[in-house]
């Protein structure tokens, strides 16, 4: 055989090694952040049964995301000083047992205990992203962590499973051990499947101190604000949206979390899109866009249900002004595609300009991202508590978008 043929031979072995970490990364990840948004749809039939308020109710539904956020640094960096798989590996593993117990469950306190420990399923993309990006060369890796952020149709996964158990099993209950099995099995599936190379460890552990003063860099406080918008928001809206279409709409769980499914599959999707198009036209230009899209959504949501008459010169007109389930759902699921693009775009940021620090910088960048879904659902809850009026979270959308735009324009000057 000639040296071009093991040359070639060697290139094709390791460009399959690289899909089937790709594969099996993205599957894992997926049912994590299935996991990861399970309140979501707990806290519907939980908010029944504890007499929960619109606050309580965030709080609930936004616990694991808490964890999934804190946890994304510390996770991050052991990525690039041990290895993606391995990691991965134990983190889906120490899920398990508490997705289980809170089955059984029932005060306040216990689901928020739980909660926490459950939410480390969401410090998965810290892990991922860097173990998918080292298989890749780097025009391509905007493709590559596009495909693997894919698995944030997790959200929409459980959207469409959860309501289905419960109904069949006519209790809630059946959620947590269903997707406790699930855990353990997606566990195992992704060690057999993916693989490892001691070379990314090497090149990606320069030590602690190294990694975390990188940190130090203001693009990285940059990206953590950009990300904070489109997938804060996203985290955010994807818990907030299935009780919003039963309390502002009156329908049903399952309808609810069907019609919540047309903002997150697309969501998550066609984050690979955005990767695409961040290599194709770059970063800068992608997110750009991406800000503009939701800002023009988020402002046609923000518009309470309205009545009021027009003193006209052949006497008073009423009107009525109400964004109806239809216009809502088509507006959402715009939303949902751009904030799918801006993901990916986000990311690419760090893949280009911190090849070396993947893990600590996307650690960081997740964890403000994270933060922020944390976050939201909360002052959501707060702001109807407070106010009454349930389109309060697209206003503050609407607002968080806008200063970050405002930020982007003054403090980044793209590359030409």
């Amino acid at each position: 055989m000639s040296v071009v043929d093991t040359h070639f031979e060697s290139k094709a072995s390791t460009d399959m090694r690289a899909w089937r970490v790709l594969g099996a990364s993205t599957f894992a990840f997926t049912i994590c952040f299935a996991v990861w948004m399970a309140f979501a749809i707990l806290g519907i039939p939980l908010k029944k049964q504890l007499h929960l308020t619109d606050t309580e109710f965030g709080l609930i539904a936004a616990t694991p995301v808490l964890t999934g956020s804190l946890l994304r640094v510390p996770l991050g960096i052991w990525t690039d000083r041990f290895g993606g798989r391995p990691v991965f590996f134990c983190t889906m593993a120490v899920t398990v047992i508490p997705i289980w117990l809170t089955g059984y469950a029932t005060e306040l306190w216990q689901f928020l205990v739980l909660g926490l420990f459950v939410g480390i399923a969401g410090a998965s993309f810290s892990v991922g992203t860097p173990y998918v990006a080292r298989w890749f060369p780097k025009s391509r890796q905007g493709f590559a962590m596009g495909i693997f952020g894919a698995g944030n149709s997790g959200a929409a996964l459980t959207k469409f499973v959860a309501p289905v158990l419960i109904l069949a099993a006519g209790t809630w209950t059946i959620v947590p051990k269903v997707y406790s099995i699930a855990m353990l099995v997606t566990a195992l599936i992704f060690w057999f499947v993916s693989t490892s190379n001691p070379a990314h460890r090497s090149a990606g552990a320069p030590g602690l101190a190294a990694q975390m003063a990188v940190l130090k860099d203001r693009r990285v406080l940059r990206y953590a604000q950009y990300y904070s918008v489109v997938f804060g928001g996203y985290v955010g809206l994807a818990l907030w949206m299935p009780q919003y279409y039963v309390n502002q709409y009156g329908f049903g769980i399952e309808h609810a979390a069907f019609l919540a499914a047309c903002f997150s599959l697309p969501g998550g999707m066609l984050r690979a899109l955005g990767g695409w198009m961040s290599d194709r036209f770059g970063a800068y230009r992608t997110t750009w866009i991406v800000m503009w899209i939701a800002l023009a959504c988020f402002f046609l949501l923000s518009y309470p249900v309205t009545d009021f008459v027009v003193h006209a010169k052949d006497g008073p007109r009423t009107f009525h002004i109400e964004t109806g389930p239809v216009a809502y759902t088509a507006l959402m699921f715009v939303v949902g595609v751009a904030m799918a693009i801006g993901k990916a775009s986000v990311f690419k940021f760090v893949s280009d300009e911190f090849s070396a620090n993947i893990g600590a910088v996307s650690g960081v960048v997740g964890l403000v991202g994270g933060l922020a879904g944390f976050l939201l659902p909360i002052l959501f809850g707060a702001l109807v508590d407070l106010t009454g009026v349930r389109t309060t979270c697209f206003m503050l959308m609407f607002g968080a978008t806008a200063v970050s735009l405002i930020c982007m324009h003054f403090t980044f000057q793209p590359k030409h």
